[in-house]
Protein backbone atom coordinates (compact mmCIF):
# COMPACT_ATOMS: atom_id res chain seq x y z
CA UNK A 1 0.00 0.00 0.00
CA UNK A 2 1.01 3.65 -0.45
CA UNK A 3 0.07 6.81 0.21
CA UNK A 4 -0.76 9.71 -2.02
CA UNK A 5 1.10 12.64 -1.38
CA UNK A 6 1.71 16.35 -2.27
CA UNK A 7 -0.03 15.77 -6.00
CA UNK A 8 0.57 17.99 -8.34
CA UNK A 9 3.47 19.60 -6.32
CA UNK A 10 6.75 16.98 -6.53
CA UNK A 11 4.74 14.55 -9.33
CA UNK A 12 4.65 18.21 -11.35
CA UNK A 13 8.08 19.20 -10.21
CA UNK A 14 10.03 15.72 -10.72
CA UNK A 15 7.96 15.14 -14.21
CA UNK A 16 10.43 16.33 -16.49
CA UNK A 17 13.57 14.47 -14.40
CA UNK A 18 15.10 11.77 -16.98
CA UNK A 19 14.91 8.50 -16.14
CA UNK A 20 18.35 7.61 -16.07
CA UNK A 21 18.59 9.76 -12.68
CA UNK A 22 17.28 7.05 -10.88
CA UNK A 23 19.80 4.52 -12.62
CA UNK A 24 22.63 6.40 -11.58
CA UNK A 25 21.48 7.11 -8.03
CA UNK A 26 20.94 3.40 -6.72
CA UNK A 27 24.21 2.01 -6.88
CA UNK A 28 25.25 5.02 -4.69
CA UNK A 29 22.81 4.24 -2.06
CA UNK A 30 23.90 1.69 0.34
CA UNK A 31 27.34 3.97 0.71
CA UNK A 32 25.22 7.17 0.93
CA UNK A 33 22.75 5.46 3.87
CA UNK A 34 25.85 4.87 5.94
CA UNK A 35 27.66 8.21 5.40
CA UNK A 36 24.26 9.90 6.40
CA UNK A 37 23.82 7.73 9.52
CA UNK A 38 27.52 8.45 10.66
CA UNK A 39 26.78 12.27 10.08
CA UNK A 40 23.42 12.49 12.08
CA UNK A 41 25.61 10.24 14.88
CA UNK A 42 27.96 12.14 15.00
CA UNK A 43 26.47 15.84 15.35
CA UNK A 44 23.56 14.78 17.40
CA UNK A 45 24.18 13.39 20.73
CA UNK A 46 20.82 11.81 21.01
CA UNK A 47 21.76 9.71 18.44
CA UNK A 48 24.95 8.92 19.27
CA UNK A 49 24.00 5.56 20.88
CA UNK A 50 25.16 1.68 20.05
CA UNK A 51 24.43 1.16 16.52
CA UNK A 52 23.18 -2.11 17.10
CA UNK A 53 20.75 -0.94 19.68
CA UNK A 54 16.96 0.20 18.87
CA UNK A 55 17.62 3.61 17.92
CA UNK A 56 20.30 2.60 15.67
CA UNK A 57 18.80 0.21 14.02
CA UNK A 58 15.41 2.48 13.27
CA UNK A 59 17.71 5.44 12.34
CA UNK A 60 19.65 2.71 10.04
CA UNK A 61 16.30 1.49 8.10
CA UNK A 62 14.76 4.86 8.15
CA UNK A 63 17.46 6.29 5.74
CA UNK A 64 17.69 3.52 3.98
CA UNK A 65 13.65 3.33 3.69
CA UNK A 66 13.56 6.46 2.63
CA UNK A 67 16.73 7.17 0.28
CA UNK A 68 15.25 3.99 -1.72
CA UNK A 69 11.80 5.76 -1.69
CA UNK A 70 13.12 8.95 -2.97
CA UNK A 71 14.30 7.42 -6.07
CA UNK A 72 11.60 5.23 -6.96
CA UNK A 73 9.36 8.45 -6.91
CA UNK A 74 12.38 10.03 -9.87
CA UNK A 75 11.99 6.62 -11.65
CA UNK A 76 8.56 7.12 -11.89
CA UNK A 77 6.95 7.79 -14.94
CA UNK A 78 5.90 10.98 -15.84
CA UNK A 79 2.57 12.50 -14.23
CA UNK A 80 2.10 9.72 -11.97
CA UNK A 81 1.16 10.84 -8.57
CA UNK A 82 3.99 11.59 -5.92
CA UNK A 83 3.65 8.72 -3.16
CA UNK A 84 4.89 7.47 0.24
CA UNK A 85 5.57 3.41 0.52
CA UNK A 86 4.20 2.27 3.97
CA UNK A 87 7.59 1.23 5.07
CA UNK A 88 9.11 4.97 5.20
CA UNK A 89 5.67 6.82 6.13
CA UNK A 90 5.87 3.70 9.10
CA UNK A 91 9.17 4.03 9.63
CA UNK A 92 9.42 8.48 9.63
CA UNK A 93 6.29 8.12 11.95
CA UNK A 94 8.52 6.03 14.46
CA UNK A 95 11.01 8.43 14.81
CA UNK A 96 8.68 11.02 15.77
CA UNK A 97 7.21 8.59 18.65
CA UNK A 98 10.69 7.96 19.54
CA UNK A 99 11.09 11.85 20.22
CA UNK A 100 7.77 11.70 22.69
CA UNK A 101 8.90 8.27 24.49
CA UNK A 102 11.93 10.10 24.77
CA UNK A 103 10.52 13.49 26.33
CA UNK A 104 12.34 15.22 23.58
CA UNK A 105 10.53 18.26 21.28
CA UNK A 106 11.30 17.39 17.60
CA UNK A 107 14.35 20.07 17.17
CA UNK A 108 16.46 16.87 16.85
CA UNK A 109 14.64 15.12 14.54
CA UNK A 110 14.34 18.11 12.36
CA UNK A 111 17.99 18.55 12.37
CA UNK A 112 18.66 14.78 11.49
CA UNK A 113 16.52 15.17 8.51
CA UNK A 114 18.45 18.37 7.91
CA UNK A 115 21.98 16.91 7.30
CA UNK A 116 20.66 14.26 6.00
CA UNK A 117 19.27 16.49 2.81
CA UNK A 118 22.87 18.34 2.90
CA UNK A 119 24.76 14.74 2.91
CA UNK A 120 22.90 13.40 0.54
CA UNK A 121 23.02 16.63 -1.51
CA UNK A 122 26.84 16.97 -1.31
CA UNK A 123 26.45 13.36 -2.57
CA UNK A 124 24.84 14.56 -5.69
CA UNK A 125 26.88 17.40 -6.54
CA UNK A 126 30.16 14.83 -6.32
CA UNK A 127 28.58 12.12 -8.53
CA UNK A 128 26.48 14.59 -10.98
CA UNK A 129 29.76 16.03 -13.12
CA UNK A 130 30.51 12.48 -14.23
CA UNK A 131 27.10 11.34 -15.93
CA UNK A 132 26.79 15.54 -17.68
CA UNK A 133 23.69 16.08 -15.55
CA UNK A 134 22.56 19.66 -16.44
CA UNK A 135 21.79 22.76 -14.29
CA UNK A 136 17.86 23.08 -14.47
CA UNK A 137 17.93 19.09 -14.17
CA UNK A 138 20.07 19.48 -11.10
CA UNK A 139 17.47 22.43 -10.41
CA UNK A 140 14.62 20.07 -10.38
CA UNK A 141 15.97 17.39 -8.58
CA UNK A 142 16.92 20.16 -5.23
CA UNK A 143 13.59 21.07 -5.17
CA UNK A 144 12.42 17.33 -5.51
CA UNK A 145 14.53 15.87 -2.59
CA UNK A 146 13.72 18.95 -0.24
CA UNK A 147 9.99 18.72 -1.11
CA UNK A 148 10.47 14.91 -0.27
CA UNK A 149 12.19 15.65 2.99
CA UNK A 150 9.66 17.84 4.36
CA UNK A 151 7.27 15.35 3.86
CA UNK A 152 8.96 12.82 5.55
CA UNK A 153 9.68 15.38 8.44
CA UNK A 154 5.61 15.93 8.89
CA UNK A 155 4.59 12.41 9.36
CA UNK A 156 7.06 12.41 11.89
CA UNK A 157 5.34 14.80 13.54
CA UNK A 158 2.22 13.20 13.52
CA UNK A 159 3.69 10.08 14.85
CA UNK A 160 4.92 12.57 17.84
CA UNK A 161 1.87 14.00 18.21
CA UNK A 162 0.02 10.96 18.48
CA UNK A 163 2.47 9.05 20.78
CA UNK A 164 2.22 12.47 23.07
CA UNK A 165 -1.70 11.50 23.04
CA UNK A 166 -1.88 7.92 23.46
CA UNK A 167 1.11 6.55 26.22
CA UNK A 168 2.53 2.77 25.46
CA UNK A 169 0.72 0.22 27.32
CA UNK A 170 3.59 -1.52 28.45
CA UNK A 171 5.01 2.12 29.91
CA UNK A 172 2.40 2.17 31.91
CA UNK A 173 3.45 2.01 36.20
CA UNK A 174 0.14 0.15 37.05
CA UNK A 175 0.87 -2.82 34.26
CA UNK A 176 4.84 -2.98 35.63
CA UNK A 177 3.60 -3.53 39.05
CA UNK A 178 1.36 -6.22 38.00
CA UNK A 179 3.66 -7.86 36.29
CA UNK A 180 5.27 -7.80 39.67
CA UNK A 181 3.20 -9.68 41.47
CA UNK A 182 2.57 -11.97 39.11
CA UNK A 183 6.30 -13.22 39.17
CA UNK A 184 7.15 -12.42 42.97
CA UNK A 185 3.53 -13.98 44.34
CA UNK A 186 3.11 -16.91 42.96
CA UNK A 187 -0.61 -17.40 43.06
CA UNK A 188 -2.04 -14.84 44.25
CA UNK A 189 -5.10 -13.14 42.88
CA UNK A 190 -4.28 -10.41 40.71
CA UNK A 191 -7.76 -9.65 39.01
CA UNK A 192 -8.40 -6.56 41.12
CA UNK A 193 -4.91 -5.40 39.95
CA UNK A 194 -5.37 -6.80 36.52
CA UNK A 195 -8.61 -4.27 35.77
CA UNK A 196 -7.25 -1.48 36.98
CA UNK A 197 -4.46 -1.20 34.98
CA UNK A 198 -6.68 -2.22 31.86
CA UNK A 199 -5.65 -5.88 31.06
CA UNK A 200 -7.41 -9.18 30.58
CA UNK A 201 -6.01 -12.20 32.55
CA UNK A 202 -5.28 -14.58 30.43
CA UNK A 203 -5.32 -18.69 30.36
CA UNK A 204 -2.07 -18.99 29.91
CA UNK A 205 1.87 -16.61 29.65
CA UNK A 206 5.23 -16.88 28.64
CA UNK A 207 7.57 -15.01 30.22
CA UNK A 208 10.22 -13.94 28.79
CA UNK A 209 14.01 -12.94 29.81
CA UNK A 210 16.38 -9.88 28.00
CA UNK A 211 19.70 -9.50 27.37
CA UNK A 212 20.21 -6.76 30.71
CA UNK A 213 20.90 -3.22 29.21
CA UNK A 214 19.23 -3.75 26.25
CA UNK A 215 17.04 -0.84 24.84
CA UNK A 216 13.42 -1.69 24.23
CA UNK A 217 11.50 0.02 20.94
CA UNK A 218 8.39 0.36 22.99
CA UNK A 219 5.92 1.41 20.03
CA UNK A 220 7.25 -2.40 18.84
CA UNK A 221 5.53 -4.12 21.87
CA UNK A 222 1.93 -5.70 21.41
CA UNK A 223 -0.67 -3.89 23.21
CA UNK A 224 -1.31 -7.02 25.90
CA UNK A 225 2.18 -7.68 26.52
CA UNK A 226 3.61 -6.68 30.22
CA UNK A 227 7.17 -5.47 30.35
CA UNK A 228 9.68 -4.26 32.99
CA UNK A 229 12.87 -3.89 30.97
CA UNK A 230 14.68 -1.22 33.13
CA UNK A 231 15.35 -3.10 35.96
CA UNK A 232 18.43 -5.15 36.18
CA UNK A 233 17.01 -8.40 35.23
CA UNK A 234 14.50 -7.13 32.56
CA UNK A 235 11.47 -9.17 31.08
CA UNK A 236 8.41 -9.54 29.80
CA UNK A 237 5.17 -11.34 29.69
CA UNK A 238 3.42 -12.57 26.66
CA UNK A 239 -0.29 -13.65 27.18
CA UNK A 240 -0.64 -16.90 25.46
CA UNK A 241 1.95 -19.36 23.63
CA UNK A 242 4.96 -17.61 22.03
CA UNK A 243 3.87 -17.36 18.43
CA UNK A 244 5.72 -16.28 14.96
CA UNK A 245 4.26 -13.10 15.24
CA UNK A 246 5.03 -12.79 19.13
CA UNK A 247 8.97 -13.63 18.09
CA UNK A 248 9.06 -11.46 15.09
CA UNK A 249 7.41 -8.69 18.15
CA UNK A 250 10.43 -8.95 20.05
CA UNK A 251 13.05 -8.90 16.84
CA UNK A 252 11.66 -5.78 16.63
CA UNK A 253 11.53 -4.31 20.36
CA UNK A 254 14.49 -5.56 21.19
CA UNK A 255 16.42 -5.61 18.22
CA UNK A 256 19.99 -6.81 18.32
CA UNK A 257 19.69 -8.32 21.71
CA UNK A 258 19.51 -11.84 22.96
CA UNK A 259 16.56 -13.11 24.89
CA UNK A 260 15.70 -16.37 26.33
CA UNK A 261 11.82 -17.69 26.21
CA UNK A 262 10.12 -19.44 29.19
CA UNK A 263 7.76 -22.01 29.38
CA UNK A 264 4.21 -21.32 28.38
CA UNK A 265 2.35 -21.99 31.63
CA UNK A 266 -1.00 -20.72 34.02
CA UNK A 267 -0.50 -17.16 34.89
CA UNK A 268 -0.18 -18.83 38.39
CA UNK A 269 3.17 -20.39 37.65
CA UNK A 270 5.05 -17.57 35.85
CA UNK A 271 7.33 -17.51 38.09
CA UNK A 272 8.51 -20.51 36.76
CA UNK A 273 8.38 -19.74 33.35
CA UNK A 274 10.44 -16.45 34.00
CA UNK A 275 12.97 -18.73 36.37
CA UNK A 276 13.70 -20.90 33.34
CA UNK A 277 14.27 -18.28 30.83
CA UNK A 278 16.47 -16.55 33.17
CA UNK A 279 18.68 -19.64 33.77
CA UNK A 280 19.12 -20.51 29.46
CA UNK A 281 19.11 -16.66 29.22
CA UNK A 282 22.46 -17.04 31.49
CA UNK A 283 24.00 -20.26 29.70
CA UNK A 284 23.17 -18.26 26.28
CA UNK A 285 25.13 -15.44 27.16
CA UNK A 286 27.91 -18.02 28.50
CA UNK A 287 28.28 -19.24 25.20
CA UNK A 288 26.43 -22.78 25.81
CA UNK A 289 23.93 -22.25 23.16
CA UNK A 290 24.28 -21.01 19.50
CA UNK A 291 24.07 -17.38 18.51
CA UNK A 292 20.23 -17.50 17.55
CA UNK A 293 19.46 -14.39 19.86
CA UNK A 294 16.00 -16.61 20.98
CA UNK A 295 16.50 -19.27 22.90
CA UNK A 296 13.84 -21.33 23.74
CA UNK A 297 13.24 -23.15 26.50
CA UNK A 298 10.88 -25.70 25.22
CA UNK A 299 13.78 -26.61 22.99
CA UNK A 300 16.32 -27.21 25.66
CA UNK A 301 14.62 -28.79 28.32
CA UNK A 302 17.27 -31.40 28.61
CA UNK A 303 20.28 -28.53 29.08
CA UNK A 304 18.22 -26.60 31.45
CA UNK A 305 18.12 -29.69 33.65
CA UNK A 306 21.36 -30.79 33.35
CA UNK A 307 23.15 -27.50 33.90
CA UNK A 308 20.56 -26.28 36.88
CA UNK A 309 23.20 -26.92 39.60
CA UNK A 310 26.68 -27.36 38.76
CA UNK A 311 27.53 -27.93 42.20
CA UNK A 312 25.13 -31.58 42.35
CA UNK A 313 26.72 -32.21 38.24
CA UNK A 314 30.15 -32.15 40.69
CA UNK A 315 29.23 -34.45 42.95
CA UNK A 316 27.95 -36.82 40.33
CA UNK A 317 31.23 -36.18 38.09
CA UNK A 318 33.04 -36.87 41.11
CA UNK A 319 31.52 -40.47 41.50
CA UNK A 320 31.07 -41.56 38.29
CA UNK A 321 34.53 -40.48 36.57
CA UNK A 322 36.68 -39.92 39.47
CA UNK A 323 37.85 -43.33 38.54
CA UNK A 324 39.21 -41.45 35.71
CA UNK A 325 41.49 -39.19 38.12
CA UNK A 326 44.56 -41.61 37.45
CA UNK A 327 45.49 -40.74 33.58
CA UNK A 328 46.56 -38.01 31.58
CA UNK A 329 44.11 -35.16 30.13
CA UNK A 330 44.98 -36.58 26.47
CA UNK A 331 43.53 -40.29 27.83
CA UNK A 332 40.54 -38.60 29.62
CA UNK A 333 39.49 -36.85 26.29
CA UNK A 334 39.90 -39.33 24.36
CA UNK A 335 38.15 -42.12 26.35
CA UNK A 336 34.89 -40.23 27.57
CA UNK A 337 34.87 -39.04 23.98
CA UNK A 338 34.48 -42.62 23.01
CA UNK A 339 32.14 -43.85 25.62
CA UNK A 340 29.85 -40.77 25.59
CA UNK A 341 28.89 -41.28 21.81
CA UNK A 342 28.69 -44.54 22.43
CA UNK A 343 26.30 -44.18 25.42
CA UNK A 344 24.48 -41.62 22.74
CA UNK A 345 24.18 -43.95 19.86
CA UNK A 346 24.63 -47.42 20.56
CA UNK A 347 26.29 -48.26 17.80
CA UNK A 348 28.85 -50.17 16.40
CA UNK A 349 32.71 -49.81 16.29
CA UNK A 350 32.55 -48.80 12.61
CA UNK A 351 29.69 -46.12 13.41
CA UNK A 352 31.37 -44.76 16.42
CA UNK A 353 34.44 -44.40 14.25
CA UNK A 354 32.87 -42.46 11.26
CA UNK A 355 31.38 -40.23 13.93
CA UNK A 356 34.86 -39.15 15.69
CA UNK A 357 36.89 -39.52 12.51
CA UNK A 358 38.85 -42.48 13.60
CA UNK A 359 39.81 -45.91 12.94
CA UNK A 360 37.54 -48.53 14.14
CA UNK A 361 40.56 -50.61 15.39
CA UNK A 362 41.16 -47.63 17.55
CA UNK A 363 37.34 -47.20 18.44
CA UNK A 364 37.67 -51.24 19.72
CA UNK A 365 40.78 -50.58 21.90
CA UNK A 366 39.10 -47.49 23.38
CA UNK A 367 36.11 -49.85 24.33
CA UNK A 368 38.26 -52.36 25.95
CA UNK A 369 40.04 -49.81 27.81
CA UNK A 370 36.47 -48.36 29.05
CA UNK A 371 35.64 -51.75 29.99
CA UNK A 372 38.67 -52.29 31.94
CA UNK A 373 38.17 -49.24 33.76
CA UNK A 374 34.59 -49.18 34.25
CA UNK A 375 33.98 -52.82 34.94
CA UNK A 376 30.48 -53.75 36.23
CA UNK A 377 29.10 -50.37 36.00
CA UNK A 378 28.50 -50.08 32.42
CA UNK A 379 25.96 -52.95 33.63
CA UNK A 380 24.21 -51.45 35.71
CA UNK A 381 21.36 -49.00 34.53
CA UNK A 382 21.15 -46.47 37.60
CA UNK A 383 25.42 -46.50 37.25
CA UNK A 384 24.89 -46.61 33.50
CA UNK A 385 22.92 -43.30 33.42
CA UNK A 386 24.90 -41.18 36.27
CA UNK A 387 28.08 -41.78 33.63
CA UNK A 388 26.00 -40.51 30.85
CA UNK A 389 24.64 -37.39 32.55
CA UNK A 390 28.21 -36.22 33.83
CA UNK A 391 29.29 -36.54 30.31
CA UNK A 392 26.23 -35.14 28.60
CA UNK A 393 26.89 -31.66 30.80
CA UNK A 394 30.45 -31.73 30.26
CA UNK A 395 29.48 -31.68 26.60
CA UNK A 396 27.84 -29.10 27.04
CA UNK A 397 29.79 -26.93 28.93
CA UNK A 398 32.74 -27.19 26.64
CA UNK A 399 30.48 -25.68 24.04
CA UNK A 400 31.12 -22.44 25.69
CA UNK A 401 34.05 -20.06 24.41
CA UNK A 402 37.23 -19.31 25.94
CA UNK A 403 37.02 -17.10 29.08
CA UNK A 404 36.87 -13.72 28.51
CA UNK A 405 34.34 -10.69 29.05
CA UNK A 406 30.85 -11.19 28.64
CA UNK A 407 28.58 -9.43 26.40
CA UNK A 408 26.39 -8.62 29.16
CA UNK A 409 26.43 -9.13 33.23
CA UNK A 410 24.21 -12.42 34.24
CA UNK A 411 24.67 -15.07 37.07
CA UNK A 412 27.39 -17.06 35.64
CA UNK A 413 28.05 -21.16 36.70
CA UNK A 414 32.05 -22.08 36.48
CA UNK A 415 32.20 -25.43 35.29
CA UNK A 416 33.44 -27.72 38.13
CA UNK A 417 36.47 -29.09 38.24
CA UNK A 418 36.29 -32.74 36.36
CA UNK A 419 34.11 -30.68 33.91
CA UNK A 420 36.79 -28.54 32.93
CA UNK A 421 39.24 -31.24 32.40
CA UNK A 422 36.18 -33.51 30.59
CA UNK A 423 36.34 -30.63 27.96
Amino acid sequence: MTRTLDPGGLAERSAALPPRLARIMRPELPSLAEEIVAEIRRAIPEYARPIDGPYGHVLRISVEHSLAAFVDRVAAPPGAPAVMSDGSAGTARMLGQYEAHEGRSMDSLQAAYRIGGQVAWRRVMKVAPRHDISSAVMSRLADALFVYLDELAALSLEGFLEARARPIPAMDDRRRRLLHRLVAEPGCDVAEAAEAAGWTVPAEVTLVAVEPEARCVWTALDADVLADLECAAPHLLVPGPFTPARRAMLDAAVPGRRVAVGLTMPPAQAADSLRWARQALSLALDGVFDDDPVVLCEENLVTLWLLSDPALVEQLTRRRLGILDGMTPGQQDRLTETLRTWLVTRGTAAEIAELLHIHPQTVRYRMRKIEQTFGEELDDPEARFGIEVALRAAFLRSRRPSPGPRRAAAVSHPAPPHLRRLK
